[in-house]
């Protein structure tokens, strides 16, 4: 039997019937439907933990225990995750594990580009990298056999086409879910450097193995067509290759660390011309080049952002090489030029009643510094809010805050930190011990929303539920805000602009640090208050001010020389009423719209 689906779909899939029984992560897109899917088949367990470093020491113990294991996060995450990798790597495995690196070339989702094949190469780690659904599947249970034979964890690193690109995937039955024997074996376990430095050497070896096992791997192989042109490529990549080569001869790889010099050298000796075909880093090529194999690659192709099949055929034209003639003929005519001009720009904005915008308004109004963080709020930095100086990585708002209040003293009244309550609880707690610590005196205002918003509404600590669904304890904020020496900690709803403006006016100006706690959940949350009356606009009453607009809310626009609600679209969350001077917006029946 076959199914439509994503690879992130077909990931899960795999794990269940590979026989993984522990999976752990934290949602980061493009990775973060893995572990929704996963959870949702029987005998497993799953769990979103606070952050990736966490999530993967709870999946190191699994497989030490003897659990086959699944660990999941965005390419971000395995920053976050690499202090417990690299010692993973020489620690080695006892049931198989599988590390998730899902990249975002083009940065569809994210603060920078990485290719986390990289860190494959550093840790000396095996990497897989599939090309669609079917390969996503199957190279989990690969992986498996791998890390197990080898003694060691996987990564499969996905990017984003492959992870929301659906493709037919063959289901089977799900395989036993057998848990190894766990061995006390403190040598291999307990990384004090005497150990350490045997696993080093262990390291060194196991690398030379998996060299070895490389050109033999299933997921390599020759596609022998014209000698003329040859393209090394691998992940999404192979497919452009393909479209817009059709008769070239193809070395796909999908065991890319380490390298498989000798299938390399092989497929190298039977063309003309090499090419090397990737997203991101000349990792392959600069693999390829050190075996002394002259190539033909990011001369070419760009080292940044994602490729597609038109990318590589103009450059490939570029450089003299025939490609496809139907690729680059398959443009259906293009829109008019006037067309496209009258075409309104769409920049992603905050959600009609979304609890971050009063926020953002308000500390816009009071010429606040912004030191900002990851999550849906990051939208404040957008016109009309513009309210977001500064955004780094998870849990940075805090420090980078301290850091202006020290450097300086006189911007500590005027800079505050905002961080999500899911964010706040990823990395942001060390952050607000180092305020108290170091004598700072920076606010922070934590945004609860109850939810992890910006990836689909995941569970954490927070929220009181696990990915499983079941109930779990609530974390206090406020407890934990004050158990960290935070003396001044205030909980504000964001809907109310008076009572926000006064508190974080009030906040700013003391000498000690802050928190505040803006409660509200998110708007498009399941079992959330009940939407109330739309707001309309007293035609009348309406000068034309656009203080309205200033919110930024897609339900408000100007009609003419007036404000205009699209009742669809509004929830009637009020904030506008609060800003409009003439009162000439009003919800639906109080006034003569």
């Amino acid at each position: 039997m076959k199914e439509l689906l994503s690879g992130n779909a077909a990931i899960a899939r795999g794990a269940f019937e590979a026989g993984i029984t522990v999976a752990a992560g934290y949602p980061g897109t493009p990775s973060t439907e893995i572990l929704e899917n996963f959870a949702k088949y029987p005998d497993i367990y799953a769990q979103w933990s606070p952050n990736e470093k966490v999530a993967l020491e709870v999946g190191a113990g699994a497989s030490i225990a003897g659990a086959r294991v699944l660990v999941t996060m965005k390419h971000v995450g395995v920053n976050v995750a690499a202090d417990p990798l690299f010692t993973i790597a020489y620690t080695g495995v006892n049931g198989g594990l599988i590390l998730i690196s899902a990249d975002d070339p083009g940065m569809h989702s994210s603060q920078n580009e990485q290719d986390n094949r990289f860190f494959a190469l550093m840790n000396k780690i095996p990497c897989l990298e599939p090309a669609d659904s079917q390969e996503a599947k199957d190279m989990v249970a690969l992986g498996l056999e791998i890390s197990e034979q080898f003694d060691t964890p996987v990564m499969l690193r996905l990017t984003t086409r492959v992870s929301h690109s659906q493709s037919f995937v063959e289901i089977g039955e799900p395989g036993p879910k057998e848990l190894r024997p766990y061995t006390k074996d403190p040598q291999k376990y307990v990384m004090v450097p005497a150990h350490g430095r045997a696993r080093r050497v262990y390291l060194e070896g196991r690398t030379a193995r998996l060299a070895e096992y490389s050109d033999n791997c299933p997921v390599n192989k020759i596609e022998w067509g014209s000698r003329e042109v040859g393209v090394i490529t691998s992940g999404i990549s192979y497919h452009y290759v393909k479209e817009a080569l059709p008769n070239a001869s193809v070395l796909k790889l999908g065991f890319t660390y380490p390298l498989a010099a000798g299938l390399v050298k092989e497929f190298a000796a039977g063309v003309k011309t090499l090419l090397v075909v990737e997203e991101l880093e000349p990792f392959l090529e600069m693999q390829i080049r050190a075996l002394g194999i002259s190539v033909l690659g990011k001369e070419i192709l760009p080292s940044y952002g994602e490729l597609s099949t038109d990318l590589i055929a103009q450059a490939l034209v570029g450089a003299g090489i025939e490609v496809n003639p139907e690729v680059l003929n398959s443009k259906e005519a293009p829109i008019a030029a006037t067309d496209l001009q009258a075409l309104p720009g769409r920049p992603p904005v905050m959600c009609a009643g979304c609890p971050h915008r009063g926020v953002f308004y308000t500390l816009k109004k009071l010429k606040l510094v912004v030191s900002g963080d990851i999550g849906c709020y990051t939208l404040g930095s957008l016109s009309p809010l513009g309210a977001m100086d500064t955004c780094i990585c998870m849990g940075a708002s805090i420090g980078a805050a301290l850091g202006m209040e020290k450097a300086n003293p006189d911007m500590a009244s005027k800079t505050v930190a905002v961080i999500g309550d899911s964010t706040f609880l990823h990395s942001g707690l060390t952050g607000l011990l180092d305020v108290v610590y170091n004598g700072g005196r920076s606010t922070v205002l934590i945004l609860d929303n109850r939810t992890t918003a910006m990836t689909g509404h995941q569970e954490n600590p927070a929220t009181g539920l696990t990915l499983l669904g079941k109930p779990a304890p609530e974390v206090d904020l406020a407890g934990v805000a004050r158990a960290l020496g935070v003396k001044r900690v205030r909980q504000v709803d964001p809907m109310n602009l008076a009572e926000l403006n006064s508190v974080i006016k009030e906040e700013t100006s003391a000498e000690e640090p802050s928190v505040i706690i803006a409660s509200r959940p998110c708007v498009l949350l399941k079992g959330r208050a009940a939407i109330s009356e739309p707001v309309e606009v007293d035609k009348e009453s309406c000068i034309n001010c656009g203080i309205c607009l200033n919110l930024g809310c897609p339900a408000i626009s100007r009609q003419g020389d007036k404000a205009q609600v699209t009742a669809i679209q509004c929830n009637g969350c009020g904030l506008c009423l609060q800003v409009c001077n003439k009162k000439a917006l009003k919800k639906r029946g109080e006034g003569n719209a």
